[in-house]
This record gives C-alpha cells, sequence and structure tokens, in this order.
C-alpha cells in the first residue's frame, strides 16, 4: 500500500481501483466533456497533461492541443503541477518530452525569458529538478537563473539569520568570572542584591556575570545539523535550507552541517560557501529513507548537548519506521536538541504523514512547519535552549500534539 496525496491533504492508500476511479481515471486519459465533472485538483492534472501531450475528447473525437506559452510563471506552474502529481520517476519522463516537444531548452537560452524571471523559490526547485535532462549548454543558462535567485533570497534572509543566531549564541552563554569589558551589569546588580551594604549605599558583589567571549575553541561550539528530505514534495524546502545553511556556515561561532537525502545520502557541508552548487548537487524526487538519513547524521555528532539536529521532511518513511522512532527517542535522551520541520516554506499546511509526526511529538521532538522567515529566530530559540513549542504558539504555529494520532 502506497501513501498518496488526496485533494483534503490526508494521506490515503492506493489499492485496487474501484469503479469510480476507474472512470475518472478514463476521463483523464481521454478528456472529460467538461471540466465541472472533474474535481479542482484533476483539473489542474487534465491541464497539465494537455498542455502537454493533447488526447481524444471523450465524446466527439475531436483533438484536444494545449501549450505552454512563453512566459515564466505559467512555465514555473506548470512544472509543478508535473511535479506534484507523479512519481520521480514518471516526471522524469514527462520533463524530457517536454523539452522535446514544448522547446523549453530554446526559452530557457532566450535573453528575454531570462530577464522575465523574478526571484521565485519554486523555480529554483523546478530548474534543479530539470537538470538531469537538459543539454549542458542549457545548464549554464539554468545556472545565471539560479544564481539571480539565490542571491536575491540571500540578501533578504541573511542579515536576520545571521543577528539572530549570534545574538542566540553570545547571550545565551554566561560567564561568572568575566574580564571587566565583559561584566554584565545589570545581571551582576540584580543577583548580588542581598549583599547591599547600607552604611555604604553600594552593592559589594559576590559573583560577577558576564558575557562568554565569542572567539571559544572549535570544541565549545554548538552544531547545527540541517538534514533535509530532497524528495519530489520537499523541493521549495530544500532549495531554502540550502541558502540558510550556506548562512550559518559562514558564522564562525555555529558548526553547521548540510546533509541531503532520498535513499541516499548527501553530505554537502563541503559546499557552503556556494549555495549554487550545492543545489545543483542535490537531486530532487526518488524514495524516501529518513532512518539511514538520521543514522549518517547521529555517527557526525561528538557533543550530544551542544547539537541541534534539524531534521527536515514529511515524515513519509520508506524504510525501518520503528528503527527510525527508536533513534531519534535515543538522540533525545543523549541530550540533542532534536526538531522536525514539516516544510520550510512559504506555502500554508504541508502534506505529511499524521501518524508519524504525533509519534515524533510523543517522543519529545517538536514537530511543526515553519516559513522562511520564521526561521532564524526559530534558531535562535533553538540555539538558547528555549522552549520551542512555546515559540511556535507565539508565532501562531500549530504544531502536531501526540494525541493527533488517534484524532
Amino acid at each position: 500500500m502506497v501513501p498518496v496525496k488526496t485533494e483534503s491533504g490526508i494521506q490515503a492508500e492506493c489499492g485496487a481501483p474501484d469503479a469510480a476511479e476507474k472512470e475518472r481515471r478514463w476521463m483523464l486519459v481521454l478528456g472529460a466533456e467538461s471540466d465541472q465533472v472533474l474535481s479542482k485538483s484533476d483539473q489542474r492534472l487534465n491541464s497539465a497533461l494537455n498542455a502537454l501531450y493533447g488526447g481524444m475528447n471523450g465524446g466527439g473525437g475531436k483533438k484536444r492541443r494545449g501549450s505552454l506559452s512563453r512566459s515564466a510563471p505559467k512555465v514555473s506552474r506548470w512544472l509543478g503541477d508535473i511535479r506534484e502529481f507523479f512519481p520521480s520517476s514518471v516526471v522524469q519522463v514527462v520533463q524530457r518530452d517536454a523539452f522535446e516537444r514544448l522547446g523549453l531548452k530554446e526559452m530557457l537560452m532566450e535573453p528575454e525569458f531570462l530577464a522575465a524571471l523574478e526571484a521565485d523559490v519554486h523555480l529554483v526547485a523546478d530548474l534543479v529538478s530539470l537538470r538531469s535532462v537538459m543539454p549542458e549548454k542549457t545548464i549554464d543558462t539554468a545556472r545565471q537563473v539560479i544564481k539571480k535567485v539565490v542571491d536575491e533570497l540571500m540578501e533578504r534572509l541573511e542579515r536576520k539569520t545571521s543577528e539572530a543566531v549570534r545574538g542566540a549564541l553570545n547571550k545565551s552563554k554566561r560567564s561568572f568570572r568575566p574580564r571587566f569589558n565583559d561584566i554584565d551589569w545589570h545581571r551582576t546588580i540584580h543577583a548580588n542584591l542581598r549583599h547591599y551594604q547600607h552604611e555604604h549605599r553600594t552593592i559589594v558583589p559576590e559573583k560577577l556575570v558576564g558575557f562568554m567571549r565569542q572567539q571559544r575553541r572549535i570544541v565549545d561550539l554548538d552544531e547545527v545539523i540541517l538534514c533535509v528530505d530532497q524528495s519530489g514534495s520537499m523541493a521549495t524546502s530544500v532549495v531554502y535550507s540550502s541558502i540558510f545553511a550556506a548562512v550559518m556556515a559562514s558564522i564562525p561561532a555555529v558548526k553547521t552541517r548540510l546533509v541531503c537525502f532520498d535513499t541516499a545520502i548527501l553530505d554537502l557541508t563541503e559546499d557552503l560557501e556556494d549555495p549554487v552548487s550545492v543545489l545543483f548537487g542535490v537531486q530532487l524526487g526518488g524514495g524516501t529513507d529518513i532512518n539511514q538519513a538520521v543514522a549518517y547524521c547521529e555517527n557526525l555528532i561528538d557533543q550530544p548537548s551542544k547539537t541541534h539536529l534539524i531534521l527536515i521532511t514529511d515524515l513519509c518513511e520508506g524504510g525501518d519506521g520503528n528503527a527510525l522512532k527508536t533513534r531519534i527517542a535515543h538522540l533525545i535522551r543523549q541530550g540533542v536538541n532534536v526538531i522536525t520541520l514539516l516544510a520550510l516554506s512559504d506555502e500554508g499546511k504541508p502534506f505529511y504523514d499524521a501518524e508519524m509526526a504525533a509519534d515524533f511529538a510523543a517522543i519529545g521532538s517538536p514537530v511543526f512547519a515553519c516559513t522562511p522567515d520564521q526561521f532564524p529566530d526559530l534558531m535562535a530559540t533553538a540555539l538558547k535552549r528555549e522552549d520551542v513549542l512555546s515559540w511556535a504558539a507565539d508565532q501562531d504555529i500549530q504544531a502536531v500534539r501526540p494525541e493527533d494520532e488517534r484524532m
């Protein structure tokens, strides 16, 4: 039985199709007389197939034909629909046909097409997913497009992320033997109020409280591991994760790793200086083995109490789900700060495995979706080891609860 995405966003299971499902499939193959007999989701699927292949009108045998105009936003939406509706093996066939039938190669090579593009994370995901069917010359042009989008996203997100992470690390660590310039006078006075000397009308501090120096030994640094699902449904999350990883890797006060996975594992940590190269190292689509990826990350951890594992996935596990839950529980018991993001994107409620999400919440890992604008504050909260679920509630983010599994 295979999980599929239904129109309501709820996980269903595929078995043998019933009569209604067979009728629906024939309508999509032959073409319905009117889109009114199809659901909204099927209308999108019908249009996506029509744009590329056309079909036979079920009533009169008349050819239906569609085309993709030379409009960048429309192409991006079409590619996104194809990736949403089909498994990766089918998507690769459809994309290859699109290159041959619709002239996408020529479109990508046209200066006016590039000029029409806006900083859109979905388009980056589309171009990355098309990489395997692009000719070499087209890949060079796609790199220019991706760099333009990544540069604009970096400009938008870099400053806030750097300030949030640096602020969390500098202020969360206290020293009780500070240098004079590092003394936090407000906290020192508050900690020593009981030592107020009435006759001298002053406080004689017994204990000094100060900030920890930013230059710390490498063994003292907090470590963040972004472990990102690169299956087709997580495409925009992969793009944003790569950008945030690149930003955090530039901050000396924290060690950052980026690990992407499907049924294989890609450790892209060494490429973080160039987010475009990171994205070109990603292979969107494929199956999902979360347990294998978490096991890889577990082997990277030297100091559990200083490690923050940010697992970005829809939790649709294709590997050993029980072993995955056991491994996550073990990491949490060791002191690893495990946070599960169902999506890192601008969209609304994501599709995910509700049962697995509830199990993760019961184990002790906060589970919710997050927007890119919220992510810097989330990281600051995590690095200070503050209550992530309270932060999510303050942000009006609905986290998964352990009892959601039974609802």
